[in-house]
């Protein structure tokens, strides 16, 4: 059952019930009118009085719009309401946002009042409003809470609205792309949606490529997140080298993210927490997969959620991760997670605290968020973010292969170079490049572009390539120790992001160790 459908079965008992008082929260002030609405054109209720005050407006006969008097105030509309309930039975009165009711002030008890009259005489006051109620009015009757529309309610709204522009506009989208489209917009207001509809109308027509936008729209919507900062994308965080295994993996998920999952018993894709060495394309991958996607990037500074007082870490993590379901369908990017949410030696509780809250939200939100978390010293992660199910899965980043590598440096080549690189020269750079990172490969690569920028390409010689990359000293050389211990860690325990599983002679003297090796199918 919808929520919508929900809301108005518990407001419909709520009324027969001659509730004094009945608050209807929401943040859509149409919809929850309409809501109301839909109660009093019940048949059953053909006899009962029904009216509706907003400040635009003043007080209406909520079924006709007839002016109900001439003052329009607020201070009129209760006295009319008063009298109202002193003078007949079941009269029902709407107040649309009338004044902060949120806490003890004159406007509450005034209301308050309102409510005791009407239970005198079997009326009811009705609140819709945006904002909770004074425990005060809260105990006098009852509470209705109208969320944003789910995707079956928004699905609706597209339809409808597509079909009262059929034939005056070209129309190329499916009930399939409706249906995505719908999921899209779920957490925008149906009033946001609506305008999103029709700015795709008022270009012309809505075509297939429409539904990709649509994560546009609901971006722009949203504006500046708090608790999460938006990363824009330049062209070149497109490109991604190596990391063949788990850019397979990707496409399969990028599939599910975007599928018509209704009727099934399959949630959206979690995410993925990708571990290893520094420097090897964690962090571009979270950039690769929001331009491949073509979703909004977001990221999440753990280290900048955590606050001095009790409590406001906890409620900055839970904005930010509620604001990431809100945006959805998106990529949230957690760098360096093991800085947030290490906390071994944590005596204050707060990071374990934090890990159960996250840990919570990833097993329970069914938004389309797909998380891609990166950690360079997993070692420090708690065990229980490891687990097996909490994230789809964890893959261990290692040094790039031959095959890797010969991948990474062409890529980089014509990035800064601007031209393709001879094979005989890449085949040289390849084994000069044993034990380098992706990013070693950048940087060597990029000194070679600032000697181009400089000296023009008639400088460029293929000994000064050889040179710089000789010159390139990784960190898998100056500090081999801390290397070799991350790789350690991950080859056993994590599913290889590279095209090869790494041999059990790599790992040194000793017996072959188990690993976990993702199967893909069709």
């Amino acid at each position: 059952m919808s929520n919508y459908a929900e809301s108005a079965k518990d407001l419909d008992s709520y009324i027969s019930a001659r509730v004094p008082l009945i608050g209807v929260r929401s943040i859509e002030q149409t919809r929850a009118l309409r809501l109301v609405k839909q109660m009093a054109v019940n048949p059953r209720r053909a006899s009962l009085p029904f009216w509706v005050y907003t400040r635009a407006t003043g007080l209406r006969d909520l079924r006709t719009n007839a002016p109900a008097q001439e003052d329009r105030s607020l201070t009129g509309a209760m006295d009319f309401a008063a009298q109202q309930f002193t003078n007949r039975a079941q009269a029902t009165v709407v107040f649309v946002d009338p004044e902060d009711l949120s806490d003890d002030n004159t406007a509450s008890r005034h209301v308050a009042e309102l409510a005791r009259l009407a239970d005198a005489n079997s009326g009811s006051v009705v609140i819709v409003t945006d904002s909770p109620l004074w425990s005060g009015l809260e105990r006098l009757g009852m509470s209705v809470n109208l969320d944003l529309p789910d995707s079956g309610e928004m699905y609706e709204v597209i339809v409808e609205f597509l079909r009262d522009h059929h034939g005056v506009v070209p129309i190329a989208w499916s009930e399939q792309d409706a249906r995505t489209a719908a999921e899209f917009l779920v957490g925008v207001p149906e009033g946001t949606a609506i305008n999103v509809m029709a700015t795709l109308v008022a270009k012309g027509s809505v075509d297939k490529d429409d539904v990709q936008r649509l994560a546009e729209f609901k971006d722009k919507h949203f504006g500046s997140l708090s608790g999460l900062e938006r990363v824009k994308l330049k062209p070149a965080d497109t490109e991604v080298g190596g990391l063949t295994s788990l850019r397979a993996w990707l496409r399969r998920k990028q599939r599910i993210i975007s599928a018509d999952l209704r009727g099934t018993d399959l949630r959206p894709p979690r995410g993925v927490l990708l571990v290893g060495v520094p420097g090897c394309g964690k962090s571009l991958s979270a950039k690769a997969i929001s331009a491949e996607w073509r979703l909004p990037l977001y990221r999440l500074d753990l280290g900048a959620i955590l606050g001095q007082y009790v409590g406001q870490s906890e409620g900055r993590l839970r904005e930010a991760l509620d604001t990431a379901d809100r945006v959805a369908p998106c990529v949230l990017w957690i760098d360096e997670i093991e800085k947030g949410l290490a906390g071994m030696n944590d005596s204050t509780g707060v990071s374990r605290r934090l890990v159960g809250q996250f840990l919570f939200w990833l097993q329970e939100s069914r938004h389309r968020v797909f998380v891609v978390a990166t950690s360079n010293d997993v070692r420090s992660l708690p065990p229980e973010l490891l687990r097996k199910g909490r994230f789809d899965e964890l893959f261990f980043v290692d040094l790039p292969d031959t095959g890797d590598r010969h991948e990474i440096i062409e890529m980089y080549y014509r990035r800064y170079v601007r031209q393709d690189p001879a094979p005989e020269l890449v085949d040289k750079l390849v084994g000069l490049s044993e034990g380098f990172a992706g990013s070693d490969i950048e940087s060597a690569l990029h000194e070679v572009g600032e000697q181009i920028f400089l000296n023009g390409p008639q400088s460029l010689r293929p000994e000064f390539v050889i040179d710089t990359f000789t010159n390139t000293f990784p960190l898998s050389r100056t500090n081999p120790e801390q290397i070799e211990e991350i790789r350690a860690w991950g080859r056993d325990r994590a599913v290889p992001a590279g095209r090869s599983p790494v041999s059990a002679t790599d790992l040194g003297p000793g017996a072959a160790r188990s690993r976990r090796v993702v199967v893909f199918g069709d």
